[in-house]
């Protein structure tokens, strides 16, 4: 069953067009991720399906219940749908216990609900403490406690970690994923964070220009992105130019096999001229008798689990070529020539 359907949905603030026909199926129990630069609707496309704001075409509909078209809307508080904002929005005169409670019947405000949220959270016996007596992370788990009090069906999450130290961003971020796993609730996560997005969500929604460009597995959106645009902003790409030729791309660096040659949009005939994504991962440091090509060494980046390396290709003299080796104890030198391998398959797509 789909906890969220939109259909054809969009929203303008004025005469500028923000959302555009846009489409998106959210599975009940999963957690998807929404990535996109600013300015592209995430934001909005959040707002509208809490009722924040309301559609002026298309429709919104939330297990099954028709919630906003154009002749049917039904107002935030009726929803259930839980709101975790950027800041966690916290009243600061108010207790732990008492915003977490917030949203609820009088009756329920100090009672076991709230208690049980709060131990879900981590936060079991501070139920009495300030906001400003919690860490940054610990106010976004109150405010995610605030947002799961109502039982809620879906919890939007609008860049919740994004105030956090990087090193506290991590931790807060897994537990928040297994805290919405553990309690079985759909959860959609707005992001301009890649790795945020790759590592959090089951399903990952690129938004661009306010429509959604791909709607797919994290690990199919990195390995497989539906345009060259796409494959720049996630992660670094290297492209090579090719030619399709018996299901392969013969490429400057040797033949490749071709994983999307008939998910390719009219298909790849003999001869067609493929621009080839090879992520950086692909490339192997090999020796000189099985290397497909080989390239001078610009610079090294050093990160202790891996490191990277800026080279430029032999075989024009022009084209730099980034590649992750996870031997990063004995780098070669600046300047010093390597040579290069390929590993698995590659996606391409006509050069126009």
């Amino acid at each position: 069953m789909n906890e969220l359907e939109i259909n054809g949905l969009d929203k303008s603030y004025g005469t500028q067009g923000v959302l555009r026909n846009l489409n998106l199926e959210v599975s009940a129990g999963t957690f998807i991720s929404i990535l996109g630069p600013s300015g592209s609707g995430k934001t909005t496309l959040l707002r509208v399906i809490a009722g924040f704001e309301r559609a002026e075409r298309g429709s919104v509909r939330l297990g099954g219940e028709v919630v906003d078209d154009e002749t049917h809307f039904v107002e935030p508080e009726r929803r259930r749908i839980g709101y975790v904002p950027q800041d966690g929005s916290l009243f600061p005169h108010l207790s732990v216990e008492r915003n977490v409670g917030f949203g609820l019947a009088r009756r329920d405000r100090r009672g076991k609900r709230v208690a049980e949220l709060l131990d879900m959270v981590g936060l079991g016996g501070m139920a009495e403490r300030f906001p400003h007596q919690l860490s940054g992370g610990q106010q976004q788990r109150v405010a995610l406690a605030r947002g799961l009090a109502i039982d809620p069906a879906l919890v939007l999450l609008d860049e919740p970690f994004s105030s956090l130290d990087a090193s506290l961003r991590s931790s807060v971020r897994h537990d928040v994923r297994q805290i919405l796993k553990n309690a079985g609730t759909t959860a959609i996560l707005v992001t301009h964070d890649q790795d945020e997005a790759l590592s959090l969500a089951d399903r990952v929604a690129i938004i661009r220009e306010g429509r959604i460009r791909q709607f797919d597995t994290p690990a199919r959106i990195y390995a497989q992105p539906s345009s060259p645009e796409l494959a720049r902003e996630f992660g670094d790409a290297n492209f090579l130019e090719g030619i399709a030729k018996n299901g392969v791309v013969e490429t400057p660096l040797g033949p490749l096999e071709l994983e999307n040659a008939t998910s390719v949009e009219g298909g790849v005939s003999d001869g067609t001229k493929l621009l080839v994504l090879v992520r950086p991962e692909q490339f192997v440091l090999g020796t000189d008798h099985d290397a497909v090509g080989t390239a001078r060494v610009l610079d090294t980046e050093f990160y202790g689990h891996d490191a990277v390396l800026k080279l430029l290709a032999d075989f024009d003299g022009t084209t730099t070529l980034t590649v992750r080796t996870s031997d990063a104890t004995n780098l070669p030198a600046p300047g010093s020539q390597v040579f290069l391998e390929i590993h698995g398959g590659v996606v391409a797509w006509p050069i126009v």
